[in-house]
């Protein structure tokens, strides 16, 4: 999930080089071809039978919430300060955290619905939707996060019934065809200068949801989503030094906030799990 998180990050930069040019809905087709391109060798490891599966439904369902959320989060970041738009991603482990218990069936109790009622006040410091600056750009972002949390929550229950190399394959392969209707609104061929960040974004975007998916294959989605802050770090270190972006006390305090009760509830999750290992161990009397 770290290597995943650092990923994504550096791709929130290439989508900024892009977006000298293209409109972001453009962009995200472009993350989606190459993306799809860079995903193509698990074809060569595991042949044709890893593009079979039951629930395909699923799997369009889940694509298309999938291609929505990505539009709105590249968009939020071309128009939002980087670190901004990124804060406003770690509320996802909060909806993840309400998903698990609706889809999931995952028993969170008081303490971790005391953390995320926490969360969302580090959301609202974050957006300041009464300050005079406000930006709807900020809902924008919000509503990607929110769609991100129910693609979580699909991905750790694909990963019950389906390999991991499947789950990245079929997704970004299907994103291409879901992603180009809303990027044919506003084509623009790209200048020779914006083909590298294109491609770079299609490469960082399937290598993120490679270790992703991965990670959720391996641990409970609430345990591992609040570990996507290190995205945050990078982003915002990078955001300073290539485009002089400063991040405003208002969305450090917001992210402290988000990301303090993002990581409460990683930690009650770890230890409600270590509690129900050890309790299946013990001997039945």
């Amino acid at each position: 999930m770290l290597a995943s998180a650092t990923l994504f990050g550096v791709m929130a930069i290439s989508i900024r080089y892009a977006s000298v040019q293209l409109h972001p809905f453009e962009i995200a087709f472009f993350r989606c071809l190459f993306g799809a391109l860079f995903a193509l060798p698990l074809l060569r490891v595991h042949g044709l039978e890893i593009l079979r599966t039951r629930h395909l439904g699923f799997y369009l369902v889940r694509c298309g919430i999938g291609t929505i959320s990505m539009m709105c989060a590249f968009w939020a970041l071309v128009h939002l300060p980087l670190a901004q738009a990124v804060a406003l991603s770690y509320s996802t482990p909060l909806f993840v955290t309400i998903g698990a218990v609706v889809a999931l069936g995952e028993v969170v109790r008081m303490r971790r619905w005391s953390a995320v009622v926490i969360g969302f006040i580090g959301v609202i410091i974050i957006v300041r939707p009464t300050a005079t600056d406000f930006s709807g750009a900020a809902l924008v972002a919000l509503f990607a996060a929110f769609l991100s949390g129910m693609v979580t929550i699909s991905i750790k229950y694909l990963s019950r019934i389906d390999p991991p190399d499947r789950i990245v394959l079929l997704t970004t392969l299907l994103w291409v065809p879901l992603s180009l209707p809303a990027a044919l609104t506003v084509w623009e061929w790209p200048d020779a200068n914006i083909w590298p960040w294109l491609v770079l974004c299609g490469a960082l975007g399937t290598g993120g949801h490679y270790c992703w998916t991965r990670a959720l294959k391996m641990a409970e989605a609430s345990a591992l989503a609040p570990l996507s802050y290190l995205q945050l770090l990078v982003v915002g270190f990078l955001a300073w030094a290539l485009f002089g972006e400063t991040v405003d006390n208002y969305t450090v305090i917001g992210a402290a906030v988000v990301i303090s009760a993002s990581l409460y509830i990683a930690r009650r999750e770890a230890r409600v799990a270590k509690q129900a290992v050890i309790g299946k161990s013990k001997p039945q009397i």
